[in-house]
């Protein structure tokens, strides 16, 4: 009863919410823009244009209910007091390799290391052969029956990367490669954007958005000529952890994407959805000594973990999941592909 009464002003509030990000956004453009007269003196306009992102960032993380978020330095071996002190200090042409559950962590990102946002593109995946050697349950057609393994996606190369702004992958969560709707044409390698790049990288080799409950399989998104221990440039590894959601407290995670015909970025989404506070969102930082570009990490530090290849997506997977304590699912964005198209085709 109580909450009945109080629903016309918990939507108010989420309302006027909106609309204050809507202004934070709005203004943040505006601002990008003007500062662009300033792009002839490169050091000068990467200052501004960061200090205008990290400024609107934290307002919309403040708005959308993450006023503070945890920061946690983690070390996986037992030293005393010196390795806890390490810093993240990514430069330009460094790569920050992170998990990707919903847009809070895009949005500390940015106002923490102004990066480049690169999203991968592909072609739409082919289903393989399916395997009814799994079928369970009675084979009545119906109940139990009816629930069986889905085909096999066949694993689909990533064709290669395009550079986004904060605007654009903001409203492109929840989608796959082959539905970001960025074109094959003129897409470049990771590598290569790297090379160029004047600010540090961020990628995410699920390519897809989860539900922050696992770690999705991790594609190929390196060039094959990158081993581990990484030389030329620092890696840097990042896991986004959420509390189980409650009722009261509902997960901003963005698996599937937003309903809205309009491309709206998903912090306004969610502060419309999300009326209060959202689950707690606990970023976790590997230690820069136990990255796979220190001398010291080894091929055989990936295998021992359970990898089954020495590549360095391999052991950033292993290394997020030890970090954030995800189990890795074994599905990729090629699955979720097929279960998009499946589920709106059913809609």
């Amino acid at each position: 009863m109580a909450l009945q009464i109080l629903q016309p002003l918990i939507y108010a509030f989420a309302v006027l919410r909106c609309v204050m990000a809507s202004i934070v956004l709005a203004e943040h453009a505006i601002l990008q823009t003007i500062a662009l007269v300033l792009s002839p003196v490169p050091p000068v306009y990467r200052t501004v244009a960061w200090l205008f992102t990290a400024v609107h960032c934290r307002m919309l993380l403040a708005l959308a209910g993450y006023g503070w978020i945890q920061v946690e330095m983690v070390t996986k071996k037992k030293t005393r007091g010196s390795q806890l002190q390490e810093k993240w200090s990514p430069k330009a042409g460094d790569v920050i390799v992170s998990n990707w559950c919903s847009w809070a962590e895009i949005l500390w990102l940015a106002f923490r290391f102004n990066p480049v946002f690169v999203l991968p593109v592909a072609p739409t995946p082919q289903s393989g052969e399916s395997d009814a050697s799994t079928a369970t349950g009675r084979r009545t057609g119906t109940g139990s029956a009816a629930i069986h393994k889905s085909s096999n996606m066949q694993r689909t190369a990533i064709t290669g990367f395009h550079h986004v702004s904060l605007f654009k992958i903001l409203s492109l969560l929840g989608k796959t490669p082959s539905t970001f709707g960025l074109p094959l044409e003129g897409a470049r390698s990771l590598e290569s954007i790297r090379k160029s790049a004047d600010r540090p990288i961020v990628v995410f080799p699920e390519c897809t958005t989860s539900n922050g409950r696992g770690l999705l399989r991790f594609a190929e998104v390196f060039d094959s000529s990158i081993t581990v221990p990484v030389k030329g440039f620092n890696v840097f590894i990042m896991c986004g952890r959420f509390d189980s959601p409650t009722h009261w407290q509902p997960s901003p995670t963005c698996s599937i994407p937003s309903s809205i015909p309009i491309p709206l970025p998903q912090p306004l989404v969610h502060i419309l959805t999300i009326p209060f506070e959202p689950s707690r969102l606990t970023i976790r930082l590997l230690a820069p000594s136990e990255s796979p570009s220190t001398g010291t990490f080894l091929e055989s530090d990936v295998l021992a973990a359970g990898g089954t290849k020495a590549t360095l997506s391999e052991a950033c997977a292993i290394l997020i999941s030890q970090l954030g304590k995800l189990k890795r699912t074994g599905q990729g964005w090629e699955e979720k592909t097929s279960f998009l198209s499946f589920y709106y085709s059913k809609r």
